[in-house]
């Protein structure tokens, strides 16, 4: 259940709010689980106005095309406390099958900002495929300085951990 689409689970959510005044009951979040765990994260980056994480692109569209992809209403997933998008069914399985294989490291974070230890949201325009792990970054003189450093990936790495204690679930 918690795999339904966010569109459905919203939709329902507003039929259900709609009818309130009806009914003169009063529900919470709780009632309804599958969408209280989305957006409620800081451990992954989202877009503030849509809620989806990476802005609504494609994470598994980085390694399948090699570019940023956005990701349709028809093919979405929730993980990690967030909404994905997918550009086809099949993205959509790959990622449900091994998210951490295809969801950005640190959590959509910039990986400069991260090796100083600051949670800075990456932008899903500036990208690098780095080993097997895909990395977002706020700039292209962000990217470009995280990916001529010879320690700064490590450092990244090492200072995760501790930012991520300091973001909310």
């Amino acid at each position: 259940m918690a795999f339904l689409r966010t569109s459905a689970m919203l939709g329902l959510a507003m039929a259900i709010v709609l009818m309130l005044p009806l009914t003169g009951q009063a529900l919470t979040l709780s009632d309804f689980p599958e969408i209280a765990e989305v957006g409620l994260t800081e451990r992954v980056v989202t877009d503030h106005y849509s809620g989806f994480a990476i802005s609504g692109y494609d994470p598994v569209a980085y390694f399948t095309n090699g570019t940023p992809v956005i990701g349709t209403p028809q093919f979405e997933a929730i993980w990690n406390g967030a909404a994905w998008r997918f550009a086809n069914a099949g993205n959509r399985v790959a990622f449900l099958a091994n998210p951490t294989v295809y969801a950005p490291n640190f959590g959509g974070y910039d990986g400069e900002a991260m090796a100083r230890g600051v949670a800075t949201a990456g932008n899903p325009k500036f990208f690098a495929i780095q080993g097997t792990r895909l990395f977002l970054f706020r700039d292209a003189a962000s990217r470009t300085a995280f990916l001529t450093s010879q320690d700064m990936s490590l450092k990244a790495l090492s200072a995760w951990p501790s930012v991520e204690e300091t973001l909310a679930d």
